[in-house]
């Protein structure tokens, strides 16, 4: 505010210095200049009348002569003042349209805005740093959640088209630069509700300086960086960054353990995916033969590096070799796109291909190549822009990465569900065979659709009815918690996934361990199974009626009339036992 107030004052100061002198002047006049009432004898005009003339002539609206008529010389004085006061109306009207329109008062109004609705957010809310693919993403996830977002961004054009997204939740915008900390301090990063920066730019640099800046500004605060060099990630891991994800090794990894485990990809793939989405197929890889690689830039080393560790025979393809390096296995010199440069990496004998330039075009055109030289190869493609979906869905290829997409997907899973997270995590370290028992129990429950994955805890909040019942919450196990309040003897279509408790993580736990308050549990159904879930936990009714098999008339009336029949049950027994 006080930054408008400034610039109101310094570009409006001339024509307000213009306004006064000239309204001065003319007022001046009409106090100097001789007049008379109606029979004709001197009346001097007061400074009370000479400005209401003034004013209403000025602005060319006329409410007639008063106090008296004027005299000649007074209709003279106010037809100067009235073509001159116009002028200079005209002048500052031009001033001030022009100010309206000016980019730094555009910019300052924008930020006052922001820092004003930023004040009055009363729930815990993510500073989204970067409104592109990745950010985009992200925000509709967290809306999706019914969870709160401020978005920084310079770009003036995605800030317009944050606001034409049709999010479940309000989300404030500021056009600015957030390598600078006076705009990460008005995007609400000293808000008591803040509770965590997520710096998603294709910037490396810029990602960077944010989570400097906020980690100086809010040591305590969660950070959250997108990084695609490992330099940047040791410099952002010095300054204490919470989390950070590099895309392509992300996808290598993912891609090296679906060599060794397909059904634990699945798996993450289901768990991770959107509810509204079909089942997929497990991915098989080809884990013997050779494997091209196209492009040796940061998606095609992060590859060649995971698939080097699994044993593979590797053929690197790439345009300028001495710029990205030369690779072990050797390289092939060229773009990848010619049959010739194909023919030399041995692409008849290959059993995969990676198309993995940072060009959707070039990625297209030596998928088509290759696939005519070898109809048989599993082929990896990356892709850069979300506008080619389309022409990716049409080239044959069996996996294809959008670095944004498994960013925004990361940090989702982070954000909205930190124990899914953990129960990938930890699932890393169980078989394969595992994994494939609970996708068959899953598809079985769920049929063809994607699960929907939610967590709860044990509190007051999201478990009112367990914290007020203490003799159900003593006997609460998770088969009472899958158990339709409607009917005791049905199941919901549910599988627990990980039940936490005092720091203790266990793995698909059995229908019979015990919940206590402060537990967290992660369990994952059908639509709809989690609204009956809540039932249970907010009812107190039907909490009891899972747990204990009553189902009498509940409320206050009927409470108070059992609590008073129980009391005299007891009297009565008592009185048999005095006798």
């Amino acid at each position: 505010m006080d930054s408008i107030v400034f610039l109101i004052m310094r570009r409006m100061r001339a024509p307000l210095i213009m306004l006064i002198v000239s309204y001065a002047v003319a007022i001046m006049g009409l106090v100097l200049i001789p007049a008379q009432d109606s029979a004709g004898n001197p009346v001097p005009m007061g400074f009370f009348h000479a400005f209401y003339v003034v004013a209403y002539t000025s602005t060319t609206i006329g409410f007639g002569e008063i106090p008296h008529p004027f005299t000649d010389a007074q209709r003279l004085w106010v037809s100067f003042v009235i073509f001159g006061t116009v002028a200079i109306w005209i002048y500052a009207a031009g001033a001030l349209i022009a100010l309206l329109q000016e980019p730094t008062f555009r910019r300052a109004r924008a930020e006052s805005r922001l820092r004003a609705r930023v004040a009055h957010l009363r729930d815990p809310f993510y500073l989204v740093c970067g409104y592109g693919q990745t950010g985009g993403a992200l925000v509709k996830a967290l809306t999706d959640r019914h969870q709160h977002a401020v978005v920084i961004d310079s770009d003036q054009e995605r800030i317009s088209l944050l606001a034409l997204e049709n999010h479940r939740e309000y989300v404030p915008a500021l056009c600015a630069d957030a390598r600078r900390p006076s705009n990460l301090l008005a995007a609400g990063l000293d808000h008591p509700f803040c509770q965590g920066v997520v710096a998603v730019s294709n910037v490396n640099e810029t990602n960077l300086k944010i989570a400097i800046a906020a980690k100086l500004l809010r040591p305590r605060i969660k950070v959250i960086c997108r990084a695609d060099s490992h330099e940047v990630e040791a410099n952002m891991a010095s300054f204490g960054t919470d989390h950070i994800y590099d895309p392509f090794d992300a996808f290598a990894l993912y891609l090296a353990i679906a060599l060794e485990a397909p059904c634990m990809t699945l798996l993450w793939d289901w768990l991770t995916g959107e509810s509204d989405e079909p089942l997929t197929e497990p991915l098989y890889p080809p884990v013997k033969g050779l494997w091209v690689i196209c492009g040796f830039g940061r998606f095609g080393k992060a590859l060649y590096r995971h698939l080097k560790d699994q044993g593979l025979d590797l053929m690197v393809v790439d345009a300028k070799p001495h710029l990205t390096g030369i690779p072990g296995a050797g390289v092939v010199q060229g773009r990848g796109t010619e049959a010739a440069t194909l023919e030399l990496a041995h692409i008849d004998r290959a059993v995969a291909l990676v198309a993995g330039t940072d060009d959707d075009a070039t990625n297209l055109s030596i998928i088509m190549t290759a696939l005519q030289l070898n109809r048989d190869l599993f082929v990896v493609a990356r892709k850069n822009h979300l506008d080619n979906q389309e022409l990716f869905d049409r080239v044959g290829a069996q996996v294809v990465m959008h670095p944004s997409i498994i960013i925004a997907d990361g940090i989702r899973v982070r954000l909205t569900l930190p124990l899914l997270w953990e129960f990938i995590h930890y699932s890393r370290f169980q078989e394969d065979a595992w994994a494939c028992a609970l996708i068959s129990r899953i598809s079985a429950v769920l049929q063809d659709q994607v699960p929907q994955v939610w967590q709860i805890e044990i509190n007051n909040e999201q478990a009112g009815a367990v914290m007020a019942e203490e003799e159900c919450a003593a006997a609460l196990t998770i088969d009472h918690l899958i158990t339709d309040p409607r009917d005791r003897e049905r199941r919901l279509a549910v599988i627990p996934l990980l039940l936490e408790h005092n720091d203790e993580r266990r793995l698909l736990p059995a229908l019979t361990d015990r919940v206590r308050k402060g537990d967290q549990l992660l369990f994952c159904g059908r639509e709809g199974a989690r609204g009956s879930m809540d039932w249970t936990l907010i009812d107190r009714h039907a909490l009891r009626y899972v747990v204990t098999g009553e189902d009498g008339p509940d409320g206050w009336v009927w409470r108070q009339l059992a609590r008073r029949r129980k009391r005299r049950e007891r009297r009565r027994g008592a009185e048999e036992a005095a006798a």
